[in-house]
């Protein structure tokens, strides 16, 4: 009998991830969750025989092996929790959690429960990324000193919860930031976090303590083990010329390799090796990157896989946009005390 799974959130990512896992053949598409009933309609094209309910709570009661979680990011590590309890292996889009404590609840409770947990940190198994990373892995650039990522959305997301902390975490950092720290801590393959420090703006100023508000523009320097930098800058609402600009480049002693996205696109990426003045292509698209973190949940449901202890290594991303949120925090607050001193 296939794995059932209840896809809760059925906007365009998460039938998106819906498509990707029951193409694999190997699960089933056994419940429906979401407010909206034109996101209702729309998946149960792709998954017909899944049953609509009327509620996570009811999602939580049915004869399920899994769920999928696609819903806004603050319910993200409480509806996580909720199902890991009830024996049912997640599969959870960015951010696991608004914040340390969320996510490191979250895995927790897998841990606790023996049940696989995954976020769909899909650049991971990406070409560009895989390619970078046997590079970086293998010694072949010498010593890594430093790392810069970007990612610039020429627009902004499309939901108002985006733009308030109290529902998403936080900004562009959380929502775009997260992917480049990830991508940049699990390439270097997890070093110590030594000291970070960021810088925060919203409509090209300081990011006022004003609460809710969130940033549009987030700088981030995160000092690691081994004397190496790496630089981070992402965005909402940027003039960049195309619809995105997402990159990056990791530096070597020995060389270098890079990736950006091709022609605006956030889909269409090339990566290559780089030697002083010349360098080496070494992949190009077309790669359909954006299916295969959920496939991969599914072919590892199949397998009866268990909570992996990799993902608490995912945590060091949290203390990072934590120590960046918090630092920002409370520099404002000092400088509104130091004013009001004066």
């Amino acid at each position: 009998m296939r794995p059932r799974i209840g896809f809760l959130g059925t906007g365009w990512i998460g039938r998106h991830r819906m498509q990707a896992m029951l193409d694999t053949g190997l699960v089933e598409a056994a419940a429906l969750v979401d407010p909206s009933e034109e996101c209702v309609a729309e998946a149960r094209r792709i998954a017909p025989e899944a049953k609509v309910l009327p509620s996570f709570e009811a999602m939580l009661e049915s004869d399920l092996d899994a769920v999928a979680i696609a819903t806004p990011s603050a319910l993200h590590a409480e509806q996580a929790v909720a199902a890991l309890e009830r024996g049912m292996a997640v599969f959870c889009q960015k951010p696991l959690g608004r914040n340390l404590a969320e996510a490191k609840g979250a895995i927790e409770a897998a841990r606790q429960a023996d049940r696989l947990l995954a976020v769909d940190l899909s650049y991971r198994r990406s070409a560009f990324a895989q390619a970078m990373v046997q590079r970086i892995r293998s010694g072949t650039l010498g010593h890594i000193f430093a790392a810069d990522l970007h990612f610039h959305n020429a627009y902004g997301p499309d939901k108002p919860w985006f733009y308030d902390a109290e529902l998403s975490g936080g900004g562009c950092l959380i929502d775009l930031g997260v992917h480049l720290i990830d991508l940049a801590l699990w390439g270097l393959d997890w070093p110590e976090i030594e000291t970070v420090s960021g810088r925060l703006f919203s409509k090209g100023q300081p990011l006022a303590n004003s609460g809710t508000a969130v940033e549009d523009y987030a700088l981030a320097r995160i000092d690691v083990a081994g004397g190496r930098t790496i630089t981070i800058t992402c965005s909402w609402h940027l003039h960049a010329g195309q619809d995105a600009s997402i990159g990056g480049a990791f530096h070597g002693t020995d060389g270098g390799t890079a990736f950006r996205n091709v022609d605006g696109s956030f889909y269409d990426f090339k990566a290559q090796a780089q030697a002083g003045t010349s360098r080496e292509i070494l992949c190009d698209p077309p790669d359909d990157w954006g299916r295969r973190e959920a496939a991969h949940f599914a072919e590892s449901l199949v397998k009866g896989a268990r909570f992996d202890p990799e993902w608490e290594r995912h945590l060091q991303v949290f203390h990072v946009i934590d120590r960046i949120y918090r630092g920002e925090r409370q520099a404002r607050t000092d400088e509104c005390g130091a004013s009001a001193g004066a």
